[in-house]
Formats: C-alpha cells, structure tokens, sequence
C-alpha cells in the first residue's frame, strides 16, 4: 500500500483496535513499514535499552506495549487520535540520542528529539498542522512528569501552560510508565501516585 493509505490504515488501528500491537506488528512484519517514513518505527526494534528500566527490551516492544496500555485508556482523553499518535511516536527521539556510556545505555534528551522526528514524520503522511503539531508537543513533553517529580531542571511548568495539556501528557506518561513488562501493583501505584502529583499541581496553580 501506498505511504497515505498506510497513515489511514494505521489511523484506524490506533484509534479502533483494543489491542493494537497485533495489527502493529503484523505489518511490519508484512513488510509495509520498510516504506518512509514508517521505517523509523521499525528500525525501533534496533534500539536497545536498559534492562533495569526496560525488561521488554527494544524500543518498539516498549512502543507496542505503551500503544495497547494507551488505548486502555483513550476514552479519556480530549483527543483520541493526537493522543493514540503520540503514544505510537513518543520515542523515536531514541533512534538518534540512545548511546552506551561505561556498560550503561542512555538516551538523554529523547523527548526533544521526538518532538523534532516526529514532525518529521507526520508532515510526509499528512497537511494537517494542528495534528501535527498537537501530536508533536506531546512527545515533547511526555517526561515532563518524571522531571517534576524528580525535581529536574529539565521541568516546564511555563511550556507545558503555553503549548501542550498536562492532562493529555499526563494520559501518556502514564500509559509509557506502566508499558513496561513484569510491573508489580505497588510499582503500578508509584506510577498513578507521581502522575497524580503532577496534574495537582496544575490544577492547583492554574484552574
């Protein structure tokens, strides 16, 4: 099929599928996403993590995982589709930034990375710049939880108010932390419990 119909295809998995990961999967390994730009989502499986942090492995197990725990949950969101695109896209800033320093693997600055491959990626398989852009501001920030929680001077309160939703990147961020294998429930719990923290304190400062 062609790089539209694909979009469209995967558009309709994304956004009706309970599970997409099987229908994912399927057609990469169909062969349909050797294609640009869809390649970049493939050549995922290439990119390892850590163990520690990632038991499931690559980046596209992580992907497939985020995008099934994300549609649990995209009743609840403001936009389904910007939502479900976001989940799909939200790390391919680790195919240009994951390096291994001293046995250990990293991919620090990912997130801005996204924002940039993303839109990459989105504006050769449609025109529709609030989507796109939409899509992309939530990869962009989809760590900004991790970062306020742990206090880090990578947090933007004033961005994030600016040009995204805390409670759409706080969907997402919930459904990358918990698209991991082998959580216990009490991990599961930190999880909601930072997520939490996070969207009070926009709430608080800001509604």
């Amino acid at each position: 099929m062609t790089c539209k119909q694909l979009f469209l295809k995967v558009d309709d998995i994304l956004l009706n599928s309970n599970k997409p990961s099987v229908e994912i999967k399927k057609l990469i390994d169909d062969g349909e996403f050797d294609q640009k730009p869809f390649v970049k989502i493939k050549k995922l499986k290439d990119i390892n993590q850590n163990l520690i942090h990632h038991p499931e492995g690559n980046v596209l197990n992580h992907t497939l995982l985020v995008i099934d725990k994300a549609s649990e949950y995209k009743d609840k969101s403001k936009n389904k589709r910007v939502f479900m695109w976001a989940a799909l896209l939200h790390d391919l800033g680790k195919l240009t930034t994951t390096q291994e320093r001293k046995g250990k693997i990293t991919a620090y600055g990912h997130d801005l990375q996204g924002e940039i491959l993303s839109r990459q990626f989105l504006h050769q398989v449609t025109d529709d710049e609030k989507f796109i852009n939409e899509v992309c501001n939530l990869v962009k920030y989809h760590m900004q939880p991790l970062f306020y929680d742990k206090k880090l001077p990578f947090f933007k309160e004033k961005e994030i108010v600016e040009n995204s939703d805390y409670e759409e990147i706080s969907l997402l961020s919930f459904a990358d932390r918990l698209g991991r294998s082998n959580l216990c429930k009490e991990k599961i719990k930190q999880e909601e419990i930072r997520i939490n923290n996070f969207k009070s304190f926009f709430a608080d400062k800001y509604k």
